[in-house]
């Protein structure tokens, strides 16, 4: 895709997060009074959906059953660790969505029947719905690398669910001595934000060189190759040559094991002690998927990609990072527009018609260094079951400072926009 246009899909790209899916909201009916909404998780996808329901049909009953009073964005986190940014930016509550009308349970979901469509709650409250959407992003999975579970993560943090373990990340940055050697390990997909692991070593070697310039950046990663990875690999040439080094899965970058007591991490070919060891493990959906029976043997929840029904579970809906949705990046763009759609398919299916064919846009930005990011755009419609691309583009790779100094505004722009849609 050529810069002229790239800068013509730039009003696109920036306004995803307020796009609906193609169809226009369906018009309710009476019979749908006193239908029942339930979403269990909210991150980008559940908020999203509960208040997109709202403006559909404020005589629906929408309840948003979420344990955290406050949200954490994963979206600019890295910018966080980095030193760039306050973890305050990235912190949500729910009032407004509770001032507009829909009733937000801070509590967990810890049973789910779905034959009665009853969701039990962690102090064994029952709710009765009649459509549920399970909203729950992600899970660790800690059982699949030796030596890595949820105590090693303590000393080794994976920063991959924002909060706590992002601001130990930045700690540990900055206690580490100037030539300290940082590795992050990268599992193979899927996995949330596929190219967030490399906006992180980017932004943490924009630390580095800026307070500890002698240090180094060892990627070690359980794939060959990654998304807009030219895009990466140029820019740590122009910005941080000789600081960021990677080993890819054939070159036996893929981690096989961690001691957490050496702070080492373990591939087939080699051992790697670190001054501070970022260890993503690899994901699955959120537990509620599990309990209620939409995750299949991949550790993930297929979906109907027209209505994001289960395609296990009656009458529950699965959307975010949790469902499988073919090319579609799991991403907070992706899991906003998923909501949108599902909101509107939700409504028709509760009076009785069909939903229409959804058409999705998805965004994603990549900041490098302050002032110098790039994005990943795509338009994706159902196909053979799934989500499939068919339209998309990139940055173009030779762009000039200026380019990709607008699109790191346009990332700033884009963040403002999806938050305030999700979260007011």
């Amino acid at each position: 895709m050529n810069a002229l246009r790239l800068m013509t899909r730039r009003n696109v790209v920036r306004g995803i997060a307020a796009s609906a899916a193609a169809p226009a909201f369906p018009c309710p009916s009476r019979a749908q009074s006193a239908a029942r909404v339930i979403v269990i998780g909210g991150g980008f996808g559940g908020a999203s959906f509960a208040r997109a329901v709202r403006r559909i049909d404020s005589k629906l009953q929408i309840t948003l059953i979420e344990p955290n009073r406050t949200f954490t964005a994963c979206p600019f986190s890295n910018e966080v660790i980095s030193g760039l940014r306050e973890i305050k930016a990235q912190q949500f509550t729910y009032d407004r969505i509770a001032a507009e009308g829909v009733t937000v349970v801070a509590q967990a979901a810890a049973k789910i029947d779905p034959r009665a469509r009853i969701v039990v709650l962690a102090d064994g409250s029952p709710l009765r719905y009649d459509r549920l959407v399970l909203a729950p992003g992600i899970d660790l999975r800690f059982d699949a690398l030796p030596g890595y579970d949820e105590a090693a993560a303590a000393s080794m943090p994976h920063a991959w669910q924002a909060g706590e373990q992002t601001t130990l990340l930045r700690e540990q940055l900055e206690s580490m001595d100037d030539g300290g050697l940082v590795v992050l390990a990268v599992p193979a997909a899927p996995l949330r934000c596929p190219p967030a692991p490399y906006e992180r070593a980017s932004l943490i070697a924009h630390y580095l060189k800026t307070r500890k310039p002698r240090s180094k950046i060892l990627i070690l990663d359980a794939k060959d190759g990654f998304s807009q990875q030219r895009l990466f690999e140029n820019a740590w040439k122009e910005l941080y040559p000789g600081m960021i080094e990677r080993v890819s899965l054939s070159q036996g970058g893929r981690a096989v094991s961690v001691d957490p007591g050496t702070n080492t991490i373990v591939t087939d070919f080699g051992n790697y002690t670190a001054a501070v060891a970022n260890v993503i493990p690899p994901q699955k959906a959120g537990r509620i998927a599990e309990i209620a029976g939409a995750v299949d043997n991949t550790g993930w929840c297929p979906i109907d990609p027209v209505s994001f029904a289960s395609k296990l579970a009656p009458d529950i809906h699965v959307i975010g990072d949790a469902c499988i949705a073919g090319g579609i990046p799991k991403s907070a763009s992706a899991a906003n527009a998923q909501a949108k759609a599902c909101a509107a398919a939700i409504v028709k299916l509760i009076s009785g018609e069909e939903p229409a064919t959804p058409k999705l846009l998805g965004a994603c930005y990549n900041t490098v260094a302050p002032g110098y990011a790039f994005s990943l755009s795509g338009t994706y419609q159902p196909r053979d079951g799934v989500f499939a691309e068919v339209e998309g583009g990139t940055s173009p790779i030779d762009a000039p400072r200026e380019v990709r100094a607008r699109e790191a505004e346009d990332a700033q722009s884009w963040y403002k926009t999806i938050t305030a849609e999700a979260f007011g």
